[in-house]
């Protein structure tokens, strides 16, 4: 196909909220909330791992992964979307479509590989407590995150390249407060078997596969739990999951509503609550989850503030 036709559309128009204009100013003032609240509170999450060296330990190395990955899947759709909410202009460039879902995959990926890996840790450390620092040790806690961002990376950047090649030709309208990839290929008019059989694989690849991984390492844990004659001992291990199975619970329960919602024609931003939790509320929640449950954060925090005021 001649490349002419292939970038025949250079501007996409998402039409996520803007089906009730009225509301706008409010949804402004709502995501901005989101959006600097989800940073700021990932960011402390960050600093306060980084400077404690309490917190050097395998599950916080992942947990300050999560953070970043979190600010940057955030990043990829708050910004605009406020952008577009400020000027009512619904417009995005072909371009930086695509640049926003390669990124929106490539985070949202990362999320997904983190969560399971940070299972693995707990299992080791409820399951093999003797082995624990043998296993995870720093070189195999980097391999697993090098090892996330190759996936990730890698997926995003095939999936992009086959977008590339497709033809937009008529509709330029995305029911949708982003580019998101599913909605963008139903205004397609080339073939989009292959990007459809892409999605479908790594949808089961990048969910079904590491959610069976954690699902593995929840039923040893709960079993190794039960095992334990103390209930004190259970009530402690139970509650070294407690934040991880928080966030687990909320991201692949607002994934799979993502997943299903894309199915279907967005009529009213009404029916965007679930891709709204996915995208934004969801990485808010981490390191209040984080920080309310866990003591050590909490020590942490403590100490960072003690510090931060001294020098003050």
């Amino acid at each position: 196909m001649e490349q002419r036709n292939q970038t025949s559309i250079l501007v996409f128009f998402l039409m996520g909220f803007s089906q009730d204009s009225e509301h706008e100013p409010i949804l402004f003032g709502l995501f901005l909330s989101i959006f600097v609240i989800t940073v700021l509170g990932n960011l402390l999450i960050i600093v306060t791992i980084s400077s404690d060296s309490h917190l050097y330990t395998p599950m916080y190395f992942f947990l300050s992964n999560l953070s970043f990955a979190d600010i940057c899947f955030t990043s990829t759709t708050i910004p605009k979307m406020l952008v577009n909410l400020w000027t009512q202009n619904n417009a995005i460039t072909y371009a930086d479509c695509i640049t926003q879902m390669y990124f929106f995959m490539v985070f949202g990926g990362m999320d997904t590989l983190l969560l399971s890996v940070m299972a693995y840790d707990r299992f080791v450390a409820i399951c093999h407590p003797l082995h624990y620092s043998v296993i995870m040790n720093p070189h195999l806690c980097g391999l697993l995150v090098l090892l996330s961002w190759f996936i990730s990376l890698t997926y995003s950047l095939i999936q992009s390249l086959l977008i590339l090649q497709l033809s937009f030709c008529t509709d330029s309208i995305i029911q949708h407060f982003y580019c998101e990839l599913a909605q963008v290929l139903k205004l397609a008019c080339s073939n989009t078997l292959i990007n459809h059989i892409l999605l479908y694989v790594v949808t089961c690849l990048l969910g079904i596969v590491p959610f069976s991984g954690i699902f593995f390492s929840y039923s040893r844990i709960v079993s190794s739990i039960l095992r334990i004659p103390s209930a004190n001992g259970k009530c402690k291990s139970f509650s070294t999951c407690g934040s991880h199975i928080t966030m687990v619970s909320l991201f692949y329960g607002t994934g799979l509503g993502v997943y299903f919602s894309s199915e279907t024609s967005l009529s009213s931003w009404k029916l965007m609550i679930t891709p709204v939790m996915y995208a934004m509320v969801t990485p808010m929640l981490n390191p209040f989850i984080y920080s309310l449950r866990n003591k050590d954060i909490k020590r942490g925090l403590q100490r960072l503030f003690r510090r931060t005021f001294y020098i003050l």
